[in-house]
């Protein structure tokens, strides 16, 4: 047998080939990698042993905690069969019922699936679509090829889906190869643009929106949105009623509505769905992260039958949608994602998340007393805690004070993993999680909060676990 390499020996080999999504590799080299390499319900085990509950769930992915027998058993079951075979032109049992399965529980409206591997990808294929559909069955309806959507909004990392985000640390370097879209204000109530406050406001955030809508509607394709909350913006809640506004609006002005559920999808928000809170029918629905139970890369686009109908001709009118990657369809995610499904229906996954949400709510609310903190925004099992200076006047911490890092560090010396976003400090549990380990992850993240000074922080370098 081939001897497995040490820890050290894997460690320099990381600093030595590896480069890391969004991490800054010239620290990275300097720091001490932690390595996983196993992982048990609601906790991470690294090389030497050491378990750290996984916070992130592995950056919002995982929903039944890992190694779930059933999730496990499926991917061997599919394994003895085929591992993969192209979706163009053949199609495959697991592919066929999990599309089956996903228009059940999606809401009520959206009825054909587009698979692909991954949510920035999703969210492409409901851009194109929405071009091509206007263009195929409303061509009268004006040119209908640019996009509205929200500030500090993030839909993934390819071009189309940066075109319509807004998130300036993350793409401001990219703007020459983006398409123009058209962007408003979110509805962000703890720093609101418009300096009023929530329920008073009665939701003036939706007016500009709503007048672009009016006056521009012959131009605009869709307005897409992540429902409910923005979370890569740092856990931005929208106000109840705001998502329905938006439908009401899109409605009115012939407008495609795109709802972003790659991080909201399967359970995060206590719903399935996060459109099903206001119940909305988005025309489009992207999907991933959750969708195969943290396994396997998968995604998929929902549409309606109004938008598959524009797609539909003779083979000389070209009007099909000439979109597809090589794992289209992949045997092996449809089959552990048709799994998940199961453990959501059989452990009542969906049921048994109120009683921890409540705890979730109850759990966070002290860490408000804390002079560390500035307000903490919740749905459903979605959190994010922001980190400031001054609490009166909600002054942050500088970005070279590194505060968020530095609290992540703490929290992971006393075995919990957290992946904030500056200033804020991201909790996205399993939904598998124990009331005993929420409990447990809740008291490291107060008590690393705690430990944090902005007097002690460093202005430039590397962080200080002290």
């Amino acid at each position: 047998m081939t001897r497995q390499p040490s820890t050290r020996q894997l460690k320099d080999w990381d600093r030595r080939y590896l480069w890391h999504p969004f991490t800054q590799m010239q620290e990275w080299e300097q720091e001490d990698p932690l390595i996983i390499e196993r992982g048990k319900g609601s906790y991470l085990i690294d090389t030497e042993g050491r378990k750290y509950l996984d916070g992130t769930s592995s950056i919002w992915v995982n929903l039944h905690g890992h190694r779930h027998p059933v999730l496990d058993r499926a991917i061997k079951q599919q394994l003895d069969k085929i591992a993969h075979s192209t979706f163009l032109g053949l199609s495959n049992p697991p592919a066929i019922e999990l599309a089956r399965e996903l228009i059940r529980i999606a809401p009520k409206g959206l009825t054909r699936v587009f698979y692909s591997d991954n949510g920035s990808t999703a969210v492409e294929i409901a851009l194109k679509m929405a071009v091509q559909y206007w263009q195929q069955r409303h061509p009268d309806a004006g040119p209908k090829n640019t996009f509205l959507h929200l500030k500090l909004a993030y839909h993934g990392d390819t071009i189309g889906a940066v075109s319509v985000g807004n998130i300036e640390l993350f793409h401001a370097r990219f703007k020459p190869l983006l398409f123009p879209t058209v962007e408003v204000e979110p509805p962000h109530c703890y720093r609101c643009p418009l300096k009023l406050a929530y329920p008073s406001c009665d939701m003036a955030c939706t007016e500009p929106i709503e007048d672009i809508l009016q006056n521009r509607h012959r131009e605009l394709a869709g307005l897409i949105i992540e429902p409910i909350m923005q979370a890569a913006a740092g856990m931005i809640p929208q106000p109840l009623g705001y998502l329905k506004r938006l439908r009401e609006l899109c409605t009115r002005s012939n407008v495609l509505l795109i709802a972003d559920e790659v991080a909201t999808g399967f359970g995060r928000t206590g719903k399935m769905f996060a459109c099903e809170h206001e119940g909305v029918t988005p025309d489009l629905m992207a999907i991933s992260k959750g969708l195969t139970g943290g396994y396997m890369p998968l995604a998929a686009t929902f549409t309606t039958d109004e938008i598959y109908q524009g797609f539909l001709g003779r083979y000389d009118e070209f009007k099909t949608f000439f979109h597809g990657h090589s794992f289209t369809g992949n045997p092996l995610g449809c089959s552990v994602a048709l799994a998940s499904l199961h453990v959501f229906r059989h452990e009542k996954t969906l049921a048994r998340l109120s009683s921890r949400i409540k705890l979730f709510s109850r759990l966070l609310a002290p860490l408000a007393a804390l002079p560390q903190v500035g307000d903490i925004r919740q749905r459903g099992l979605m959190a994010g805690v922001e980190l400031v200076m001054d609490k009166t006047t909600k002054s942050p911490y500088p970005l070279s004070a590194k505060a968020g890092h530095r609290v992540a560090a703490i929290a992971r010396s006393k075995g919990l993993i957290l992946r904030p976003i500056g200033n804020v400090l991201v909790l996205v549990p399993p939904l598998s999680i124990s009331k005993e380990d929420l409990k447990t992850m809740v008291e490291i993240l107060k008590e690393s909060i705690e430990t944090l000074d902005i007097d002690s922080c460093p202005t430039h370098g590397t962080h200080n676990n002290r």
